[in-house]
């Protein structure tokens, strides 16, 4: 079973790379999934969550739940491969590639004035809607180590141009690893 992480800051594009590999029978493991249903567990908002988690338990809980899942998969008998969506830092990178064997990181680029047109028009619960809460939860992201991760990645997609052009970038990749 192949597992690979995707990186890239809010509004980069992960999400279609996980709709397309779905698509192609991978299953997708979201960091921020997992943060989003231990929120709702605690009835957090995700900020808050995420915040208490790593208070609670050490900064790279949310990694070492995403393993924990991802092994369950493996015992269960799953062969897809998985996609871990949301990876943040160098050492989340690091325990992934400890755990799983040929494990590669994607990484998305757009940049920031697209980005927030983007979270904008999405409007899910953690996305910013004044331009100054976007530029915090960046720099919150690049604090986590996300831009040495983005910068260390196995393969760079820059995802500023149409929807047709960045999804053919997508699936030349995802045919470059026989996914």
């Amino acid at each position: 079973m192949q597992v690979m992480g995707i990186s890239g800051l809010p509004g980069s594009g992960k999400s279609l790379v996980s709709d397309i590999a779905t698509e192609r029978g991978a299953i997708i493991v979201s960091m921020g999934d997992i943060i989003r249903e231990e929120a709702k567990k605690r009835g957090e908002n995700t900020k808050e969550t995420a915040q208490n988690l790593r208070a609670e338990h050490g900064q790279y809980i949310v990694s070492e739940l995403t393993i924990k899942k991802i092994k369950q998969l493996q015992s269960e008998g799953v062969e897809n491969a998985i996609i871990v969506e949301g990876i943040r830092s160098p050492h989340e990178v690091d325990m992934f590639k400890e755990n799983f064997d040929n494990f590669i990181i994607l990484s998305i680029f757009a940049n920031p004035t697209l980005r927030f047109k983007r979270l904008k028009n999405r409007m899910r619960e953690d996305d910013s809607q004044e331009y100054s809460e976007f530029q915090k939860r960046d720099q919150m992201e690049l604090d986590f180590g996300i831009g040495n991760v983005i910068s260390l990645s196995d393969k760079l997609i820059i995802n500023e141009s149409d929807l047709e052009s960045y999804s053919e970038k997508i699936k030349e990749f995802l045919n470059e690893i026989n996914l």
